[in-house]
């Protein structure tokens, strides 16, 4: 306003700035100074397009297991941190996202918190979840969740390291105030069902007889590569794919058809080899990795990156991007869809490719 410039230039007699000292005083603030702040016009605040090279994740994991033990990190972890958050932890703005490394022969003890997790197994064989007394094997590709306060714990019980992709809605618990954690009376919890007890009750189309409709979640928590790979591969020869996103699917709990997480999205797609994508985005910022061949993905206004098996990077919220694969591509993704579209937030947009 003129006015408010005019007394801002001359502070001895300026009745504006006495009334934001006095509303300061009182704990209180004019909504007109951080207006655009609060409410935007569009999204602002969803961070910068991060890729990680699956050789240097690798490299440096392995380097931090020479530091560290799994015991004495609790989970040793390398954090993907996006630049726009720095010191913050965020690879999204909602999202946390890691690479965690187990050694052969080693344990991370068992414990349990609010956040959920989820994870995709990168490399290696021999290693194991165990959650509420379940344990499961888990193999390059398989998708595995840890659903919020449920004990888990994992070991590396073969000849090689394994190492895997996390993804927390920590930020959005520690938003809400939420966040409890406890470790276990025990450096492993108990087993009291055989490994596969789940899938075989839950996960061939059909149900136990004593399962209640209408209950939050079956008791799966891995979904194995080999599955969504035939399921990906059928998908994108008999069907018709997104011009944008390919052949998609994604990970819901067999007795609820919904996501075993609450609050996050998570799913894979199968790109086939020549595919060009349109533009796209939506108000979800993710978190992606390749899980098997090559292609890139271009944002506006940066150079394409180029895309390998392992690769792991970020796309922010409302950015639009493409993708193109020069071999059959398979890539995960997590976001916070599920919470978005539960509040009624969920916006997404696709536009002709631009030259």
């Amino acid at each position: 306003m003129l006015i408010d410039n005019f007394l801002h230039l001359n502070p001895v007699a300026n009745p504006m700035q006495e009334l934001r000292t006095d509303l300061a005083a009182a704990n209180l603030a004019p909504l007109w100074d951080m207006m655009r702040k609060l409410a935007p016009r569009g999204p602002e605040g969803g961070g910068e397009p991060v890729h990680w090279n699956w050789k240097t994740l690798r490299s440096k994991g392995l380097r931090a297991a020479e530091l560290i033990t799994a015991e004495q990190a609790e989970r040793r972890v390398l954090v993907l941190e996006n630049p726009a958050f720095a010191g913050e932890g965020k690879a999204t703005n909602s999202l946390y996202a890691g690479i965690q490394i187990l050694l052969p022969g080693e344990i991370a003890p068992s414990h349990r918190h609010t956040a959920s997790a989820i994870r995709l197994i990168m490399e290696g064989q021999g290693a194991y979840t165990a959650v509420d007394g379940e344990r499961v094997t888990m193999f390059p590709g398989d998708f595995v969740v840890t659903p919020t306060g449920s004990f888990h714990d994992h070991g590396n019980d073969g000849r090689e390291p394994v190492l895997w992709l996390d993804g927390l809605d920590v930020f959005i618990v520690n938003l809400l105030n939420s966040a409890f954690g406890e470790d276990h009376p025990d450096r492993q919890q108990p087993i009291l069902r055989e490994e596969g007890a789940s899938a075989a009750q839950f996960a061939a189309g059909i149900l136990p007889a004593g399962f209640q409709a209408g209950s939050p979640r079956s008791s799966v928590f891995i979904w194995p590569y080999e599955r969504s790979r035939q399921a990906l591969w059928s998908l994108t020869r008999n069907e018709r794919i997104d011009s944008a996103l390919g052949g998609g699917l994604r990970f819901v709990d067999p007795a609820t058809g919904k996501s075993p997480v609450r609050t996050m999205t998570a799913g894979m797609r199968m790109l086939p080899a020549g595919f060009a994508g349109d533009n796209y985005r939506s108000i979800s910022g993710a978190v992606m990795a390749v899980v098997e061949g090559r292609g890139r993905i271009a944002f506006d206004g940066l150079k394409p990156l180029e895309l390998g098996p392992g690769d792991v990077f970020v796309v922010p919220s409302w950015r639009w991007h493409s993708f193109e694969a020069s071999e059959d591509m398979v890539v995960f993704a997590f976001s916070d869809e599920e919470l978005q579209r539960h509040l009624g937030f969920w916006r997404e947009e696709r536009a002709a490719r631009r030259s």
